[in-house]
């Protein structure tokens, strides 16, 4: 009997040992490249495609399809350990993977950053081998009017969903648009804000501005003293069952929401430019609004880390789907795998299922195993990771600073790279004194450039009619979601407000006002003072009075409160001294919604 199409490719991926270990190599390569920031997936392939020239075409496609998903998960090793994203999609979350950083709680983010990855990727696939014809002439129909929207979408649920209030997301989204102003424009051709420097044409590479404004800052934070230290971790025994089975517990508990983030995962991916990082802030935005905790979004959420894995992994396959059935790439990946493709004498397009079926599911059986293999070589890398945050500061530090000049010049090998990361590194130092999100920042320097270009396509091809922009059904949906999301703040903001006095009302409100003495000048005390307030989810304030003099008030639970000022007497920051601590009932009234510094 001739084997069908099914059991040819099994047997050539799953019975192939070749194969299976250049999906081993691939998996090891990945991990390395995607550690280190600015060793982005799309680079490595890059690099990749010459030797696949000396592959079969089975070997070829297993080595890519698995370099991709082993360097898309890597990126979050040195997003929890060091707050460096290593992919675009990884800002997500790094203010949720840090924060469990600094509570030790290290091993357990990236677990389940590593199983949700996982279960995303096979979601993506299942989808892939079930839906991608039909799915894929729904990607084909949209037009710049539905692109603009899902851009719009994507950079509203980063500024909406990020730590701190919408405000400020608000005004990082802005600060990374007019970013994106920056070199030529994407549809008059004319250059902006160049100041004749001819480097500037290409626009600023956010790989470089995202390092700086994540690596660079967290450098310039710890030589202040400002930065949170992170909390010593003893080494345990059973370290299979500390790091994945908090992980497994999660997603047990959890199935619904993660078939939820699959899905948008999916939908977003096989959408031509859209791309896992629009997929992870929108699942994030999502997650956050059905979340029974959404306070602690952007304060060490496991819920934020499992929802944004499972969505930014799943769009990896989802963007298969009109590579394989149109030859249309949904990302740079699939770009260079069309690239791929045609060097081995295969087009993509409809045919391909029919004419070559055995390496369609070739493909599908690759994502299966490349998934499968990276949760042992994603746990070792866990473990290999974990020796990070044990290596002194003053010796990690300036290798942290090494390898973000590293990753910036490798990107165009330009020397301006460098200068933008280090300027994007004081811009976001001083953001986040002012407790301004850096995540938006990074999302509006990559989708400025093509939401201008498609919203003034969309106004061409309309003749100026903003109603244009509603005109057909999937753009009408898309964008009453967005004006929906950007009037929930102002509609969701008194419930919150009155959960939370119910919640306080429970344990029994106290509000106090504290004077504390000694060496506590400077922002040092202030910043550390105001990260542990919102980590017990305390209201309130904290500013400086006179010098070895600062003034708090702290309101909430009576055992939160206690708490906290016995941190103040007994921990502090790293460099502050308490001599007394003067504490009164205080009856002022609190107008803002999270505690905050006062100048």
């Amino acid at each position: 009997m001739i084997p069908g199409p099914i059991e040819t490719a099994f047997t050539n991926v799953f019975l192939n040992l070749e194969v299976l270990l250049v999906i081993f190599a691939a998996a090891a390569y990945g991990i390395f490249m995607g550690s280190v920031p600015g060793l982005t997936a799309t680079m490595a392939v890059a690099l990749l495609i010459p030797l696949t020239y000396f592959m079969d075409t089975t070997s070829a496609l297993a080595a890519v399809v698995t370099l991709v998903a082993s360097a898309i998960f890597a990126g979050d090793i040195p997003n929890t350990l060091l707050r460096i994203p290593g992919t675009p999609s990884s800002a997500a979350y790094t203010d949720d993977a840090y924060a469990l950083t600094r509570q030790g709680r290290h091993q357990t983010a990236l677990g389940v950053s590593l199983v949700f990855s996982v279960a995303g990727g096979i979601f993506g696939t299942l989808v892939l081998i079930f839906l991608a014809r039909p799915l894929a002439s729904l990607a084909t129909s949209f037009s710049s009017f539905e692109y603009f929207w899902l851009y719009l979408l994507g950079l509203s649920c980063a500024a909406l969903v990020s730590r701190g209030s919408s405000l400020k997301g608000s005004l990082a989204l802005v600060i990374g648009l007019l970013i994106s102003t920056i070199g030529l424009s994407a549809v008059h051709s004319e250059p902006r804000f160049t100041f004749g420097v001819p480097q500037l044409l290409k626009g600023i590479e956010f790989i470089p501005a995202m390092i700086g404004l994540f690596g660079v800052s967290e450098v310039l934070r710890n030589m202040s003293g400002a930065a949170t230290p992170v909390a010593p971790v003893a080494e345990k025994r059973g370290a299979v069952r500390e790091t994945l089975a908090p992980a497994f517990q999660t997603f047990s508990g959890r199935f619904f929401h993660f078939l939820r983030s699959g899905t948008i995962g999916s939908l977003i991916g096989m959408l031509p430019g859209a791309g896992a990082d629009i997929a992870a802030w929108v699942s994030k935005a999502i997650s956050k609004r059905f979340s029974k905790r959404p306070e602690e979004y952007g304060k060490g959420s496991l819920e934020a880390i499992a929802d944004s894995t499972a969505a930014n992994n799943s769009a990896l396959a989802g963007a298969w789907v009109p590579a394989l059935v149109f030859g249309i790439p949904g990302d740079s990946v699939t770009a260079l795998v069309i690239g791929v493709l045609t060097m081995h004498h295969v087009t993509p397009g409809p045919a391909i299922f029919e004419n070559q079926g055995e390496l369609v599911y070739s493909i599908y059986a690759m994502f299966l195993v490349a998934n499968l293999f990276l949760l042992p070589l994603g746990f070792l890398a866990i473990r290999a990771g974990g020796l990070l945050i044990r290596i002194p500061r003053r010796v990690l530090l300036p290798c942290i600073l090494l390898f973000c000049i590293v990753g910036s010049y490798a990107i165009r090998n330009s020397t301006l790279d460098i200068v933008v990361m280090l300027l994007m590194g004081l811009l976001g130092f001083f953001l986040e004194r002012r407790q301004v999100p850096l995540g938006p920042v990074v999302l509006g320097i990559i989708l400025g450039g093509p939401l201008e270009e498609k919203f003034i396509q969309s106004l061409t091809s309309s003749d100026g009619s903003i109603a244009a922009f509603f005109s057909r059904p999937a753009a009408a949906v898309l964008g009453i979601v967005c004006l929906a999301l950007w009037a929930s703040p102002l509609l969701f903001r008194k419930k919150i407000a009155i959960r939370r006095d119910d919640k306080m009302n429970e344990n029994g409100t106290k509000q106090v006002r504290a004077l504390i003495s000694g060496k506590v000048q400077g922002v040092f005390f202030r910043d550390c003072t105001c990260t542990e307030a919102r980590k017990l989810e305390l209201d309130g304030w904290v500013r400086n009075v006179e010098d070895g003099k600062v003034e708090a008030i702290f309101k909430g639970p009576s055992e939160t409160v206690k708490q906290m000022i016995l941190w103040c007497k007994e921990e502090g920051s790293p460099r502050s001294s308490v001599s007394g601590i003067e504490v009164s009932e205080d009856s002022s009234n609190i107008d803002n919604n999270e505690f905050e510094i006062r100048y």
